[in-house]
């Protein structure tokens, strides 16, 4: 069994005070820190994905002006601003692959996203022959749910740390976990 962890947006624009924030983001930058102070050498490798979107631009109607909040959203991420970058608690020093979704068009899953090398996702965890993975992050019925649906499609068998995780809303949040389960996730905690 070589293992994974998959860290899906741990951004300030997803944290306390960010434009799209989630309640818990903060939290959420710091417990992941701590699992990665010790428990970073239990993974091959440690992904991080960022939101990363082209500004002056629409990202294919990903960011809009009057948002739905359910395709549509207010800007946010943009490409070299501070809402882009991971939440100051989260220590970044672990992470061995930093990938970018979303540049230019929307993007959920970690899955759709690139390292500055062209590397994507599934390609890493190919490469070092991933079978398991652990995903936590922001937010868990978007994001969150989007890449551990495409890790299980890989064939990797999903943990979810549920107190690992931040969601937009609690009803969609729910439903996103049961989903997840429904499809093959196991979901634990980081202690458990």
């Amino acid at each position: 069994m070589t293992r994974a962890l998959l860290i899906v947006d741990v951004q300030n624009d997803f944290t306390e005070g960010g434009a799209l924030a989630v309640a818990g983001g903060d939290a959420v930058a710091a417990a992941v820190s701590a699992l990665l102070a010790g428990h970073a050498a239990d993974y091959e490798v440690i992904v991080a994905s960022r939101d990363w979107h082209d500004p002056d631009s629409d990202n294919g109607g990903h960011i809009s002006p009057q948002p739905d909040y359910v395709a549509t959203w207010p800007v946010h991420c943009v490409a070299g601003t501070p809402g882009a970058e991971y939440d100051p608690l989260l220590d970044t020093a672990g992470i061995t692959h930093h990938v970018r979704k979303g540049q230019g068009v929307p993007a959920y899953s970690m899955f759709e996203g690139v390292t500055e090398s062209g590397e994507r996702t599934a390609e890493i965890l190919a490469a070092h022959g991933v079978t398991d993975a652990d995903v936590v992050g922001i937010a868990t019925d978007h994001c969150v749910r989007a890449t551990a649906l495409d890790a299980i499609g890989h064939g990797i068998r999903v943990r979810v740390f549920t107190d690992l995780v931040a969601g937009v809303a609690a009803e969609s949040s729910a439903a996103a976990l049961a989903e997840l389960a429904h499809a093959g996730a196991e979901l634990t905690t980081a202690g458990a």
